[in-house]
C-alpha cells in the first residue's frame, strides 16, 4: 500500500486546498505527459486534477535555453501550474480539472522557480 503525503496550499481565492500527487503517464489524446493530483477544498469531496505538460512546451524551452530539462523540472512545472490554478480559479471542481502547460506557460512557470 502506498502512503501518500497530503500537502496544503492556500490559494489567493481564499480556499485552502489539500492535495497529493497520484502519478504521471503519457496522455491519451495529446502529445503530452499527464500529471495527476487528487485535490479537496472541503475534506469531503476529493477530485482529480490533470495537468498536461505538452511535449512542444518542453522542446521549445530546451531549444531556447540550450539544455535538457530533467524529470524533477517537469514535475515542478506541473505543480506550479496546479498552484496557479488554485490562485486563479474560484471553482476547481467545476472549472479546473484539466490544466495545460504550453510553451508560454512553461517559460513563466520555470522562471518563477528560478530555473534557467
Amino acid at each position: 500500500m502506498t502512503v501518500r503525503r497530503m500537502k496544503t496550499y492556500t490559494g489567493q481565492t481564499g480556499y485552502v486546498y489539500q492535495y497529493y500527487f497520484v502519478g504521471q503517464r503519457q496522455a491519451l489524446n495529446e502529445v503530452a505527459t499527464e500529471f495527476i493530483f487528487d485535490v479537496t477544498s472541503d475534506r469531503k469531496t476529493t477530485f482529480s486534477v490533470s495537468v498536461f505538460l505538452l511535449q512542444r512546451a518542453i522542446e521549445q524551452w530546451q531549444q531556447q535555453h540550450g539544455r535538457t530539462l530533467v524529470d524533477a523540472e517537469h514535475y515542478a512545472s506541473a505543480k506550479m501550474r496546479l498552484f496557479h490554478a488554485f490562485d486563479e480559479i474560484d471553482n476547481m471542481l467545476a472549472d479546473g480539472r484539466r490544466l495545460l502547460i504550453g510553451p508560454e506557460e512553461m517559460e513563466d512557470l520555470l522562471a518563477t522557480l528560478g530555473v534557467d
